[in-house]
């Protein structure tokens, strides 16, 4: 017995090689240039990045020597540094009275920032 999908499928295949095999010569050529043209763009390599790789090697390696050769002198100015002292007295022992009153010493903090802007 035949599924319904199996007769519609021959059917639909039965169509197509017909109107294939009713094409001229004209238009198989040019659909076989077509696909030739197709293959060979598939198999062309891209230019625009074969250009670029070199430069971006060297601009990677330049910036991990840079990254490297920083004196540790370099890390205390950054702008993060600084909270790790104040987290860690924050979290000091003998500093449970300030734990209470962080909501005050943040009050503080964002009144002297206000200060600056005026």
């Amino acid at each position: 017995m035949n599924k319904p999908d199996d007769t519609f499928g021959k059917q639909v295949k039965a169509t197509f090689d017909e109107s294939v095999d009713k094409l001229d010569a004209a238009t198989l050529s040019r659909l076989n240039r077509g696909r030739h043209e197709a293959l060979a763009e598939l198999h062309r390599p891209t230019r625009q990045w074969s250009h670029w790789m070199p430069a971006t090697g060297v601009a990677a390696a330049v910036l991990v020597a840079v990254m490297m050769l920083q004196s540790p002198t370099a890390v205390d100015d950054f702008p993060g540094a600084a909270n790790v002292t104040d987290m860690e007295i924050l979290l000091g022992e003998d500093s449970i009275e300030m734990l209470e009153e962080l909501e005050f010493y943040s009050w503080i903090d964002t009144a002297d920032m206000d200060s600056d802007v005026s």
